[in-house]
């Protein structure tokens, strides 16, 4: 057996191993122990890096940018030079198996190389049979073959240019150049880590329909509901998530039926979350048997109220199917948004229901969004869409830097109810409950800034706040003496982990011993002192 066969055979073995539900293949064949993975450190889930926390503070490249080693050349600097410390970069399934069975690693392995050269990580995106509800990084020879790699249709008989996720040959083609990718990762980079997360397709669905017509899609839309989503939604029926439960709800929670009977006018949104899920599910879990990496699905979000599914792409793990995703694909390790809606806070918790670690892979590039994700809900990490196209002197440089510098103190203190974000949206004040003390929080008025930062509980009456544009007002919200006043504010900086004090900010900035005062431009960072007194 020769080399090429030889690779094909165990890449054929292992997605067959995956697609029967055997998933402890990457555990028997010798992958180092501390790979990154996810861990659960009190009420957070934590990304561990050689065995330690690592929050993301990255950036997505361009689509085309990670399929020209050339092109990236000038890149690698510019993305140090901003801070960051993981790049999000697309590997496409197009480039990798341009002809069938044969496999093409060298830009994998350029990106790794650029990477490691620069002190930078990555997240690699596969983008398989799917990006943004299109089939347009397929291989030549799937985007031919439309009778062996059928087509979804929207009206019956109108193929369009996106794969059905009905099909098995559509889906042991992609796992299985899938598992190819990792099983080359698992040997090129299982000891280093330079990738530490892979995503699983991008933005996944069908525009232009709510569900899919195609002969087959028609034939499994007929049938009843698979019983395995029904003993979900049975074993889980007190915590789904509200919006969609409403729609099983006014079915009488039906536990036998069609989709139509069960889950009445939603029946095609849930019919193409199950098949999309099932598929993905399928890739994620070849993956993982040849390399067991964190994977994560993305998300296309619903863009405002009443759109309906076809408008955004249906299928797609929108924070109203999550429910179906979970049950459908139990092996993905998250689902995460894609984000440039302008609220961001109500994004951030319907992401962060029922366990789900929030992880932001696109959003726009603003600092207080970082802040927030971080401080609110502890994120594992924040990347924002296009990175390479930032100006050098952009805010977010300064935004990273601040956190990298205070990131030994954010993973100290994760998991432990001492961490809240700031952030202002619609709203010029707000108040928030922190380690027995409550914060009125007010937020400076500029037109074309927002207020923001975080704030973290390091002591008995002590906190440290990180920001710009902010104002807090501490009161007491425990027994004892009635007044709550500062004792001291210190300006100051982190360097290895330890606190280098700058300027004593009492007297004027602290408006007399009543308020910490972060102010606008570059966030800045104070260390606040409480005492209390009748």
């Amino acid at each position: 057996m020769n080399d090429g066969m030889r690779k094909r055979w165990l890449v054929t073995l292992v997605v067959a191993s995956a697609l029967a539900g055997v998933q402890e293949v990457g555990a028997r064949s010798g992958a180092s122990s501390d790979i990154p993975r996810l861990h659960k450190q009190g009420t957070t889930t934590q990304l561990l890096v050689d065995g330690k926390p690592f929050v993301i503070l990255g950036g997505e490249l361009h689509n085309s940018s990670a399929s020209s080693l050339a092109y990236m050349e000038p890149i690698w600097p510019k993305m140090v030079a901003l801070h960051l410390n993981t790049v999000l970069a697309v590997v496409s399934w197009e480039l990798l198996e341009p002809q069938e069975g044969k496999f093409d690693f060298a830009l994998v392995d350029g990106l790794l190389e650029g990477a490691r050269q620069h002190n930078l990580r990555l997240v690699l995106l596969w983008f398989g049979s799917w990006k943004n509800g299109v089939s347009s990084y397929v291989p030549g020879w799937v985007k031919r073959d439309v009778a062996r790699f059928p087509r979804m249709q929207p009206r019956p008989g109108e193929n369009v240019e996106v794969l059905t996720p009905l099909s098995e040959a559509n889906c042991q083609a992609d796992a299985c150049a899938f598992a190819a990718l990792m099983l080359h990762l698992k040997k090129v980079d299982g000891r280093r880590h330079t990738v530490l997360m892979m995503q699983v397709e991008n933005e996944v669905g069908l525009l232009g329909a709510s569900r899919d017509h195609s002969p087959v899609a028609e034939a499994a839309f007929a049938k009843e509901v698979p019983a395995e989503l029904i003993r979900y939604f049975q074993e889980h029926k007190d915590d789904l998530i509200p919006e969609f439960k409403k729609y099983w709800e006014g079915t009488g929670f039906k536990t036998a039926g069609t989709w139509t009977e069960v889950f009445g006018e939603e029946a095609d949104e849930a019919f193409m979350a199950w098949h999309m899920a099932r598929y993905l599910g399928q890739i994620d879990a070849a993956g993982k048997a040849a390399y067991p990496l964190p994977m994560y699905a993305n998300a296309w979000l619903v863009q405002h109220e009443g759109e309906k599914a076809g408008q955004y792409p249906s299928g797609g793990p929108v924070s109203r199917v999550l429910d179906i995703w979970r049950a459908a694909a139990p092996s993905i390790d998250f689902l995460a948004p894609d984000i440039y809606l302008p609220d961001f806070k109500a994004i951030c918790a319907s992401y962060t229901r029922s366990g789900n670690p929030l992880f932001i892979p696109e959003s726009t590039a603003a600092p207080e969004r970082v802040f927030y994700a971080i401080g609110q809900h502890e994120a594992i990490g924040f990347c924002p869409f296009a990175i390479d196209s930032l100006p050098a002197d952009h805010p977010l440089k300064d935004a990273y830097q601040l956190l990298a510098e205070l990131m030994p103190v954010i993973i100290e203190n994760q998991g432990a109810d001492r961490m809240r974000g700031l952030l202002q949206y619609k709203q010029d004040s707000e108040q928030i409950d922190l380690a027995g003390y409550r914060l009125e929080v007010s937020y400076r008025k500029e037109a074309d800034s927002r207020g923001y930062g975080l704030v973290i509980a390091t002591g008995q009456d002590e906190f440290l706040v990180a920001g710009s544009g902010v104002g807090i007002h501490f009161a007491a919200r425990t027994p004892g003496p009635r007044h709550t006043r500062i004792l001291a504010v210190d300006e100051g900086r982190f360097k290895d982990a330890r606190w280098i004090p700058g300027r004593r900010m009492n007297g004027d900035e602290d408006a007399g011993g009543w308020r910490l005062q972060l102010p606008g431009g570059p966030p800045t960072i104070q260390r606040i002192t409480l005492y209390r007194h009748d």
